[in-house]
């Protein structure tokens, strides 16, 4: 076995981390975590809720408040848990409401005209993303559904006061679980290059959903329509007919039609759709006019969300930190893998992508996150044009160490702690706006 390769079993446990990383999601997946906690409560009552009590992390609110929800041409949280309750199905994960209809929908605003959905901000917990849901019937009988710290990680579900499922968090914060392999740089790199072929094919369905979901964008005016913007004539004549153009109207796109609530799934990464529109859209898009084989493509398709993958697990499925930021840097690896970059010019990029976007907020999950993905990017594409040159910020810059996973764990400790009061003070803006 060669220095770089992982055993049989890292790669294992790489590959089923990846797995539970990569799923797909139709919709905002805050919003949608809430109608999965909310549907699997109606499950346990057994019928319809006259009452729905929802409680919620600061985090969650923020992201649920401003965007589309699939197939309602509304936004927001109740019209959420009203379908979560009436149709949702957790069995479908993130895709809980994708058996949606019209007339589904109509019930749905029937059912919170009714006054049956009660929100409130959880207090008491120190979890990003917390989701409590309280479901009551007529009779007195109820059930209840939590969720924490990840999208799909129910942590409690009673009935009438009996426990059905019970599974607590262990530390706090980190994504990070027991039987889960510890991450480098390194090991990410080693895992993507030298993996059998066989083994990671199954991340080209990341490919499949996300470019659908930037043609199908194409096909109506979702959001603030930048990625059509990019590929009209002004757009071209700003921008140019570039691969540089192409990547960025191409994930703009996707974002586009996904934050305005289109019933469009596409692949997440580590529970946010934006996250996994970022790691795939730019690598596909490079490698395809860069006239790459299908196995650099795949590989750098694995390498730039296994990347985000190890950050997030570190910085927790939410924070003060756009996430656009952590997708953004792995499709920077990807991107340089993909111009002939070896591992010292992927810590390049990294090392440039982190000098450059740290600290740009997360406000929420809204049409003008497409703005921001291409921002990330446009950054991950000039990062990985100065890796190949040999380029990267030094060590006596900002918060880049000559190590490239200690710069990692600074951007996480911005996030992940510095910025809690950034957090804050984003959130009493939102809930405070006049007009």
């Amino acid at each position: 076995m060669k220095a770089d390769e992982l055993t049989r079993q890292e790669r294992e446990q790489i590959i089923a981390l990846v797995k539970k990383g990569v799923v797909p999601a139709v919709g905002c997946t805050e919003p949608i975590c809430v109608a999965l906690a909310t549907a699997r409560a109606t499950e346990e009552l057994g019928k319809v809720p006259s009452k729905i009590e929802v409680r919620l992390s600061a985090n969650i609110l923020k992201n649920a408040m401003g965007v589309g929800i699939p197939g309602t041409g509304m936004v927001g949280l109740p019209i959420a848990i009203a379908l979560g309750a009436l149709k949702g199905r957790s069995a479908y994960g993130l895709e809980v409401l994708k058996d949606t209809t019209p007339e589904d929908v109509e019930c749905g605003k029937a059912f919170m005209a009714e006054g049956r959905i009660a929100i409130s901000l959880a207090e008491d917990t120190k979890e990003k993303l917390y989701v409590s849901v309280v479901c009551k019937a007529e009779d007195g009988s109820w059930a209840s559904a939590a969720i924490a710290r990840l999208h799909t990680k129910f942590i409690r579900v009673e009935r009438n006061g009996q426990v059905v499922l019970d599974s607590p968090l262990e530390g706090e914060n980190s994504t990070v679980q027991k039987d889960e392999i510890t991450l480098t740089l390194r090991k990410v790199y080693s895992f993507a290059i030298t993996a059998p072929l066989e083994e990671i094919e199954f991340i080209d369905e990341a490919r499949r959903l996300n470019e659908e979901a930037a043609k199908r964008s194409n096909e109506g005016n979702y959001g603030h329509c930048l990625g059509k913007a990019l590929s009209r004539p002004l757009g071209r004549g700003l921008m140019g007919d570039s691969i540089f153009s192409h990547i960025l109207s191409s994930t703009a796109c996707a974002c586009d039609a996904r934050m305005a609530g289109a019933m469009i799934p596409v692949m997440s990464n580590s529970g946010s759709g934006n996250q996994g529109i970022c790691a795939t859209n730019p690598v596909v898009v490079f490698a395809r006019e860069n006239c790459n084989t299908r196995e650099e493509m795949l590989r750098a398709l694995m390498l730039s969300h296994l990347t985000a993958i190890y950050i997030k697990q570190s910085l927790g499925a939410l924070s003060a930190l756009c996430g656009c930021v952590v997708a953004s840097t792995g499709s920077s690896c990807g991107i340089t893998y993909l111009m002939g970059g070896n591992f010292e010019q992927i810590t390049y990029a990294v090392k440039n992508m982190i000098a450059n976007l740290t600290g740009m907020i997360c406000d929420g999950a809204k049409p003008s996150c497409a703005l921001k993905l291409t921002s990330g990017v446009s950054t991950a594409v000039l990062s990985a044009m100065l890796a190949m040159q040999g380029n990267c910020v030094s060590p006596v810059e900002g918060i880049i160490e000559e190590d490239v996973d200690r710069s990692i764990r600074n951007l996480v400790s911005i996030g992940a702690d510095a910025m809690n009061e950034t957090d804050r003070q984003v959130l009493e803006i939102m809930t405070h706006k006049r007009g």
